[in-house]
């Protein structure tokens, strides 16, 4: 998908792994019962944004696991309400011990957080000049940005 103005396609989050999806939603609905968007929202949160399961992964899996009795659904004020069930708490007891992890947890390290949470930083800082500064100090801060942008690039073109 390409932007309307241009530019790269928006960042989409890691891939995740056969079973991510399934394991996030039985976890999340271990703590407390939500709908499927809340656990959107949450699995972006839990994750830095750095894992964003899309809608079109996410309710299909809600539906094969109430269809599996791993949770049950209920409407509630025009809206799905999810839980887990007796057998969901099991499933998602077994796969723990399996994996070791929650799929929002990068098991590389937190690089990835790191590098996201500077950018945002980079982007806040930016929009402060554009706010306060002064012609020359937003023509500075754009320099540097397309600078940095061009450097950073160049890292993914380097052989590994």
């Amino acid at each position: 998908m390409v932007p309307p103005f241009g530019g790269p396609p928006p960042h989409r989050g890691r891939r995740a792994r056969r079973g991510d999806v399934r394991m996030a939603l039985l976890a999340l609905l271990a703590e407390k019962s939500m709908h499927g968007y809340e656990m959107l929202r949450e699995l972006e949160q839990r994750s830095g944004s750095l894992w964003r399961p899309s809608a079109g992964s996410v309710y299909p899996t809600l539906q094969l696991l109430e269809d599996e009795g791993l949770i049950k659904g209920k409407d509630v004020n025009e809206r799905r309400m999810y839980s887990i069930t007796d057998a969901g708490r099991t499933e998602l007891k077994s796969r723990t011990r399996e994996r070791g992890e929650m799929p929002w947890d990068d098991p590389r390290d937190d690089k990835p957080r790191e590098l996201h949470e500077a950018a945002v930083a980079v982007g806040e800082a930016s929009l402060q000049v554009a706010r306060v500064g002064t012609s020359d100090q937003i023509d500075r801060a754009l320099a540097l940005l397309h600078e940095t942008r061009r450097k950073i690039y160049a890292l993914l073109a380097e052989t590994p």
